[in-house]
């Protein structure tokens, strides 16, 4: 018998769009492991920007607006059963909310033995209730971390053993301990931001929105200023389409604080690598926690010290790897006085021992494997 880790497969995944962020990149990293591995790689969604990055990995694009919330959307539970029958999934894999319950009528409709294999991925705390509900009804459940996990069986009605936790992965060679960017890097940033220019950098990357903790940044960069710190603090992500109104309120603040020549948000840049490399310290503080928080990862594989609220995937992954980073949720004099000490005492960062990017891809398309032996072949 051939065993079935030898058996080439067709995985279709399903996602909203292909615009950036991080569904669309866990999208495209199995995208990438399935071709590498032989198997055949169908992704359903709207299309975006990152969709040549997709179709450069040999995958196969089918344009369907799958993460369109309006009634009309209802009729692509026709055409994505046809799309099933078409290209005989091993595994129909379901990476948010509207595409799980788009995927999950379409299987109701098929012949028991015509249907794939239906794996969800909860990439998210979302709000509890009947709409969430189901990324916890495929046959099995990827939570891309203990947090996640423990969200599920907390909030619904399903088995522990269907849930697999698969961590986000990062690949040590794109995040290598020790990196420096180059000698021009930090004088052409200090021209492009003189704010910045002859400080120690405070970062905290993430997109505008007001749970990603930028105002706790602020706060703690007007106790460091009051404290007699040479800092200045970048947010890039914070300067993000549609969100004047956010940037201004955070100007406000950093101005009544006394620290506006000290803060610098833009939009969010390429060479993040370059950025947490020289930076002193990198921030994760956001209000509402967070799944995972692949910043956090990245940041302590470069081997730069991170502070973050302990809570969620980033007090999960602080506790597991940098427990000096932890911070009690909210306690703003407790955040200025950790980051008072590391600024005057560097902190050395051990190894990051986290999971890499390709035991991530290897432990998705394991998982993919035993299934597909247990669905009966068409």
């Amino acid at each position: 018998m051939q065993d079935h880790a030898d058996r080439a497969l067709t995985v279709m995944q399903l996602l909203p769009a292909l615009d950036g962020g991080g569904v669309e990149r866990s999208t495209l990293e199995i995208a990438q492991a399935l071709a590498d591995a032989g198997h055949r790689s169908v992704v359903v969604s709207a299309g975006g920007r990152w969709l040549p990055r997709l179709l450069d990995t040999g995958s196969t694009h089918v344009e369907l607006p799958v993460g369109r919330k309006s009634p009309w959307t209802l009729r692509l539970v026709f055409s994505l059963r046809r799309l099933i029958a078409r290209h005989r999934p091993d595994v129909l894999h379901a990476r948010s909310r509207l595409p799980a319950w788009l995927a999950w009528w379409a299987l109701r409709g098929l012949p028991a033995a015509q249907r794939p294999a239906f794996v969800t991925t909860a990439h998210g705390l979302n709000s509890v209730g009947r709409y969430s509900a189901i990324m916890a009804r495929g046959d099995r459940v990827i939570a891309v971390s203990d947090t996640v996990r423990q969200h599920l069986l907390a909030n619904y009605t399903v088995d522990a053993g269907r849930i697999e936790v698969i961590e986000r992965g990062i690949d040590p060679s794109t995040w290598p301990r020790g990196h420096r960017p180059d000698d021009g890097w930090r004088a052409r940033l200090d021209r492009e931001f003189p704010a910045l220019a002859g400080r120690r950098l405070l970062l905290l990357p993430g997109r505008g929105t007001r749970l990603k903790g930028h105002g706790a940044a602020i706060a703690l960069l007007g106790g460091l200023v009051q404290a007699g710190g040479n800092v200045a603090l970048w947010m890039p992500g914070a300067d993000s389409p549609g969100r004047g109104r956010y940037l201004d309120e955070l100007r406000a603040r950093a101005s009544e604080l006394g620290v506006l020549d000290r803060m610098v948000a833009s939009p969010l840049r390429d060479d993040m690598r370059d950025a947490m490399a020289a930076s002193e310290l990198v921030l994760q503080l956001s209000d509402k926690p967070e799944a995972f928080g692949r910043t956090v990862a990245e940041a302590l594989s470069l081997g730069r010290p991170v502070l973050g609220w302990a809570h969620g995937g980033v007090g999960e992954l602080l506790a597991r790897h940098f427990p000096e980073g932890a911070v009690p949720v909210g306690d703003a004099a407790h955040l200025v006085q950790r980051a008072s000490r590391f600024l005057a005492a560097p902190q050395e960062v051990p190894p990051f021992a986290g999971t890499t990017l390709a035991q991530m891809q290897a432990r998705t398309l394991d998982l993919y494997h035993r299934l597909s032996s247990q669905v009966p072949a068409p």
